[in-house]
């Protein structure tokens, strides 16, 4: 340690949460539920890795019930808790198992009796009913079971988790703060120093348990702490959004997990995945326009007028998968997750929670505080399996839907609307900027798009960026050219998700935003430097 680290900031807890997914979240709020302060931090913000860029689907299970069927029992239960207990974020849309004549036949008669081994619901309707239900499916079905699937709102997950915490106990996170490096004596870690990449302060964090749910990035953070034992594989998927919800339910075609073989629906949209290709490659993942093709080209053979729907967005991330025998095919590798407690590494006061899906998070959760809560002498059982997830007033904004119900409630004439597409007014832009879970006295666009609807609709914030950055402009909020350059880092990361998409009307909308934001703002003449914060897809 330098005499400069002796100087900084030092900041106090039982345990620091490193990771900001639905896991670390998690973790955060079962932590409080037992009466252990946290200190969360994430080098982004809430959900910018696997955990905001995924269907969105709350499995039932069957989709693992040949591949894993452990993880299908884990989804089964952890999904049915979810219902339970978190309802704002979870829409009960249902799903289908379809195939379409071609599909393996063997696959199909033993799917409803794998699922049955699993105790996971599944009931055989004749394809003629199936259409019924949602007649955009193919006439080529040759058989449709429905199963428990759900869609669940990862955004509102997280934050809701967050806010449950501070107001449990005060604990407290910090965005795009990330671990530099562990301080150790002996067998512990004495203080974790970190870095803020926005302002590039220093801040020692000081803790009695430190827990790695860093996602993609575990390994990194355990080799961080000289840990070896977090050894994991990569996988990209990429997805995309159409500009119409196509199906009410989620609709999964009926074979071994493949390429283009679910469609989610989510508030006005629909989200159709997802490729599964090995990387090394972690940060500013890019979707690719040949990942683009072979989802719609894989999709329509279940839902035919996908090959001429509108799509608003492509996005990717990295999955992290944990590595066990040979490493084959990404989707053969087991989707359950692995907690390492480290101390055949030398360490007693430091763990690793990775692998794992949205839908098990709170397990995951649950598994981990065991552990750290085991190591701090408290005995306080978990309490996320009754407990209610709070509804936080701030947390609200994430939902389809919400801005206009509260709008027209309000019935405010000085309210303005500042995204067009989602209908987010002025008051929610306040309320997001004044006491959201990680707000901060400047926050970028990116930040504030992630607590809201904004910039999710069709026209992907071309208009509401301009809105929302004058509006904070006139608040005060920006002061100087940084506020134009958080709209610029803003309209980069909207244009990443839209590049692979460009044809048809999409292409229309680009031209339109280009003109606004290069010829009247003259955004592409600012300064080349981009901020750190990083945008999170739907």
């Amino acid at each position: 340690m330098t005499s400069s680290d002796l100087d900084l900031q030092t900041v106090t807890t039982d345990v620091l949460v490193i990771g900001g997914g639905a896991t670390g979240t998690g973790i955060m709020r079962d932590l409080a539920l037992r009466g252990i302060h946290a200190v969360l931090i994430d080098k982004q913000d809430l959900c910018a890795g696997a955990s905001g860029g995924n269907h969105g689907l709350l499995h039932s299970g069957a989709r693992y019930v040949l591949s894993d069927p452990h993880s299908a029992i884990e989804c089964r239960e952890e999904g049915a808790i979810l219902k339970r207990l978190a309802p704002q974020c979870i829409e009960d849309t249902g799903g289908l198992f379809v195939a379409v004549k071609g599909d393996d036949e063997s696959f199909i008669k033993k799917f409803p009796e794998l699922c049955k081994k699993a105790a996971i619901e599944c009931e055989q309707i004749d394809p003629e009913q199936a259409r019924e239900l949602e007649p955009h499916l193919s006439e080529e079905l040759i058989a449709a079971y429905k199963v428990p699937d759900a869609t669940i709102d990862p955004f509102r997950l997280a934050l809701e988790n967050v806010n449950h915490a501070r107001v449990i106990n005060d604990s407290v996170y910090y965005p795009h703060t990330a671990v530099c490096e562990f301080e150790k004596s002996g067998d512990t870690i004495a203080a974790a120093i970190c870095i803020d990449n926005q302002t590039h302060q220093k801040i020692r964090i000081v803790a009695k348990q430190y827990i790695n749910a860093g996602g993609a990035w575990a390994m990194d953070i355990a080799r961080l702490a000289d840990c070896q034992d977090v050894n994991l594989l990569y996988s990209k998927g990429t997805l995309l959004i159409s500009h119409d919800r196509l199906t009410k339910m989620v609709i999964n075609r009926l074979r071994p997990p493949s390429d283009g073989d679910i469609l989610v629906p989510g508030g006005t949209v629909s989200v159709l995945g997802t490729t599964s290709v090995r990387t090394e490659i972690l940060e500013n993942t890019k979707p690719t326009i040949e990942e683009v093709d072979m989802n719609v080209k894989e999709g329509i053979a279940m839902i035919p007028s996908l090959a001429t729907a509108r799509y608003i967005r492509a996005f990717s991330r990295v999955r992290p998968l944990v590595m066990s025998g040979e490493a084959g095919d990404d989707r053969s590798v087991a989707r359950s997750f692995s907690l390492m407690d480290h101390e055949d590494q030398g360490l007693v006061n430091f763990c690793t929670i990775t692998g794992g899906k949205l839908t098990t998070f709170r397990l995951m959760a649950e598994k981990t505080v065991d552990l750290v809560a085991k190591r701090l002498g408290n005995t306080t059982p978990c309490a996320t399996r009754t407990e209610p997830l709070t509804s936080g007033d701030a947390c609200r904004w994430t939902e389809p839907g919400a801005s206009p119900r509260y709008w027209y409630k309000a019935n405010n004439a000085d309210d303005m609307i500042l995204c067009e597409c989602e209908m987010v007014p002025q008051s929610a832009i306040d309320q997001i900027v004044q006491c959201a879970p990680g707000a901060e006295k400047e926050m970028t666009l990116e930040a504030i798009a992630l607590r809201s609807r904004a910039g999710k609709g069709p026209c992907q914030g071309s208009f509401c960026g301009i809105r929302i950055g004058s509006y904070l402009y006139d608040r005060g909020y920006y002061k100087d050219q940084t506020g134009l350059t958080h709209m610029r880092d803003f309209f980069n990361e909207r244009f990443k998700g839209l590049r692979t998409v460009i044809w048809g009307q999409q292409m229309a909308q680009m031209e339109l935003a280009e003109a606004l934001h290069c010829g009247l703002l003259g955004l592409d003449q600012l300064p080349a430097e981009k901020s750190s914060q990083h945008n999170n897809e739907e």
